[in-house]
């Protein structure tokens, strides 16, 4: 199948504000004027509360219609590079180039009194409660999930079966079966409801790309084990699966889930759940982890203002975002603390306006009964806007959580019969497990508009949770035209599903 040329099928004709009778898609891909090469999360403003983020390649697209109140220019900016303001006309270039600049020296900046850096930190400490919004907000956003999964082992260790239909041979080919590796994609355009302490969501149109025959976790591998496993028993048979990943009676019409082990119980309480039954609560689901990871929130793993006495601080230098000056502040581990990165303060209320962080070490390592998991990747970028109260909320996440798992314990199928007298146990299937495979979730979120409403709007949505993502075995960029979100990457663009 030939692959899709994105942009020849996003041409565009720009007539100017003026001569605009319904939509114009303005599209185009911001690079280094140096380098030539992409810029990754620019911000791209085309309104006063209004605008969009490129990419990881550079590239954006937009809307404009009559009732977009549009600047006097379009703005293009991004750290460590000029703000450039440039027409609609310019934007019909494929190609629109900005100049680096390097950070800039104190000199540049006046100052009443110069700070510490130590001092600045107390400053966003103290200044938390006045900078961080907590009035009831809608936010119309874009988020872009990509989840990755590559196993690295599949080794079942047949021992012995006295099932004739559950033999080595059949265990070797649900092996072989099993995709070495994974991908899915799901994009979303909808409207965000939050106050301090609930959430709400409105999905207006949602994508997923995947191949269904891929086998995205354990769960789903043992799924499929039980499905071939009720497919070879007798009529009045039932299997009883008994290890600490499975530990159920699969009925020959049914599979009952209620005797799980303590230690599946655990393990789940450690993993939680990466299914969710609906699009709308899946997307709850996200806002809610993401949003606990900001770094002020209590229980962040990202803690570097509330245990700053954990890191060490240096003033680099001097910036701008969004028209602000920003102290741009690295930080380090002084001992046992996980993260390294940057944050850009705001030099007039001290609001952390930016957050770059990266792990150097696992953030955990759990160990139960031959089953490991471990928190191998933490990285990513959170932006904040200054809202209309002049509070703070998120812009912009670029997130990456990554794992990896290890199951390496024995797994016992019984057979039994519920009309046999006595003893019911007709045959077993023992087997040893190990499987290895790691996972890593990236999420992109980019709120287009803020709007604060009252606790009344709030309480007024209604969640419509029949929604669903529409599915697609490879893109199409015909279906988000019309629509204003981050433009997707090479690796999206070219997905297709083999053999389709």
């Amino acid at each position: 199948m030939s692959r899709y040329r994105f942009l020849s099928l996003l041409t565009f004709m720009l007539l100017g504000i003026s001569l605009l009778t319904a939509q114009t898609t303005i599209s185009s891909r911001l690079v280094d004027a140096k380098t030539q090469k992409g810029i990754p999360y620019a911000t791209v403003q085309y309104g006063e509360y209004q605008g969009v983020i490129t990419n990881d390649e550079g590239r954006f697209s937009f809307i404009l219609d009559e009732k977009t109140e549009t600047l006097d220019s379009i703005y293009v900016s991004s750290m460590g590079y000029q703000k450039t303001g440039l027409t609609l006309e310019q934007l019909q270039d494929t190609l629109v180039t900005i100049q680096p600049k390097a950070i800039e020296l104190s000199g540049v900046y006046l100052f009443d009194k110069e700070l510490s850096v130590d001092d600045i930190i107390d400053k966003v400490k103290e200044r938390l409660p006045q900078n961080v919004n907590n009035a009831p907000l809608k936010q119309r956003y874009f988020l872009r999930q990509s989840i990755f999964g590559n196993i690295h082992k599949v080794d079942f260790g047949f021992e012995k079966s006295s099932i004739e239909e559950l033999d080595e041979e059949l265990i070797d080919s649900i092996a072989r079966i099993i995709p070495r590796n994974s991908y899915h994609y799901t994009e979303t355009l909808g409207d965000f409801y939050k106050t301090n302490d609930e959430y709400k969501v409105s999905v207006l149109r949602a994508a997923e790309l995947y191949d269904k025959k891929d086998i995205g976790s354990f769960e789903d591998l043992g799924e499929r084990m039980e499905e071939m496993f009720k497919q070879n028993v007798k009529k009045d048979s039932y299997l009883k699966i008994k290890s600490g990943l499975f530990s159920q009676k699969v009925q020959v019409d049914s599979i009952l889930t209620d005797l799980q082990e303590e230690e599946a119980r655990e393990l789940e309480k450690e993993l939680g759940k990466d299914t969710i039954s609906g699009l709308v609560d899946a997307q709850k689901r996200i806002f809610k982890e993401v949003l606990g990871e900001v770094y002020h929130e209590e229980d962040t793993k990202l803690n570097v203002i509330d245990k700053s006495r954990k890191y060490q601080f240096e003033l680099v230098g001097y910036a701008d975002i969004d028209d602000a000056g920003v102290y741009v502040i690295s930080f380090e581990p002084k001992g046992s603390a996980d993260f390294r990165g940057r944050l850009y303060v705001n030099i007039e209320d001290f609001a952390i306006m930016q957050v770059d962080f990266e792990n150097l070490k696992n953030l955990r390592n759990f160990r139960l009964l031959g089953i490991y998991y471990r928190e191998t990747v933490y990285e990513g970028t959170m932006r904040f806007a200054k809202l209309p109260n002049n509070r703070y909320d998120l812009k912009f996440v670029d997130f990456t959580f990554g794992r990896w798992f290890r199951f390496d314990r024995p797994l016992d199928v019984i057979e039994k019969n519920k009309n046999v007298k006595g003893r019911r146990k007709q045959n077993e299937l023992r087997l040893n497990i190990d499987f290895r495979m790691a996972n890593s979730n990236k999420w992109e979120l980019v709120v287009y508009d803020n709007t604060l409403i009252d606790k009344a709007q709030f309480e007024a949505l209604t969640e419509d949770k029949s929604v669903k993502a529409t599915y697609m075995p490879s893109y199409n960029p015909e279906f988000w035209q019309g629509y204003t979100i981050m433009e997707p990457n090479q690796a999206i663009r070219e997905f297709t599903v083999e053999g389709k």
